[in-house]
C-alpha cells in the first residue's frame, strides 16, 4: 500500500511539477485524506478500491472487494464538508447496507413512475424554519395555556 502511494505520489510530480503537484493535492483534499483510512483508500485508488457510483448530490460511492471485511467494503465519501446521513437518496442507501447488489443506475429501469417525489435530505436544525416546537414552547409563536383548572378566588 505505501509503495502505491509513493509510485501515485512520484507520478504526479513528473507529470505537473512539485510546486504543480502539491497545488493538485491540496485542491483534490489528499491531505485532508490521510487522517481517514477509507478517504485515503478512494483518493489514492489503493489496493482496488473502484468508484462505484456518484449521486445527484455529488456523493461518492466506493467499493474494495478485496482483503477487507464484509460489511465495511462500501462507503460514501459526501459532497459537504459537513456529514449528513440523510444527504444519501433511499437507492444508494440499499446498496451501501447491502439490502440491493444493484446500484441505482441498475435499477432506474424497474422504478415504478408513479414516484416522482425527488429526495431531500432532513433539514432539521439548519434554521429557524426548519426547527419544531411544541404547543407549549416558549419560543412557538402560536403559544397556548395549557392550564387545566381555574384558581378558586375567595368573594371579599
Amino acid at each position: 500500500m505505501a509503495f502505491a502511494l509513493v509510485r501515485s505520489a512520484l507520478g504526479a510530480i513528473k507529470e505537473k511539477g512539485l510546486k504543480g503537484a502539491f497545488r493538485a493535492a491540496k485542491e483534490e483534499g489528499y491531505f485532508a485524506a490521510l487522517l481517514d483510512g477509507n478517504l485515503a483508500n478512494s483518493k489514492f485508488r489503493i489496493d482496488g478500491v473502484k468508484l462505484v457510483g456518484v449521486d445527484k448530490a455529488g456523493n461518492r460511492y466506493y467499493e474494495k472487494m478485496s482483503h477487507v471485511q464484509h460489511g465495511r467494503h462500501r462507503w460514501v465519501v459526501y459532497a459537504d464538508k459537513v456529514y449528513n446521513a440523510s444527504a444519501i437518496p433511499p437507492e444508494w442507501h440499499g446498496w451501501l447496507h447491502h439490502i440491493t447488489d444493484h446500484t441505482p443506475e441498475q435499477l432506474e429501469g424497474l422504478r415504478p413512475s408513479r414516484y416522482g417525489v425527488e429526495h431531500m435530505k432532513n433539514r432539521t436544525g439548519e434554521g429557524e424554519q426548519y426547527i419544531y416546537h411544541a404547543k407549549g414552547h416558549a419560543l412557538n409563536p402560536n403559544k397556548r395555556d395549557w392550564k387545566r383548572y381555574e384558581e378558586w378566588r375567595p368573594v371579599e
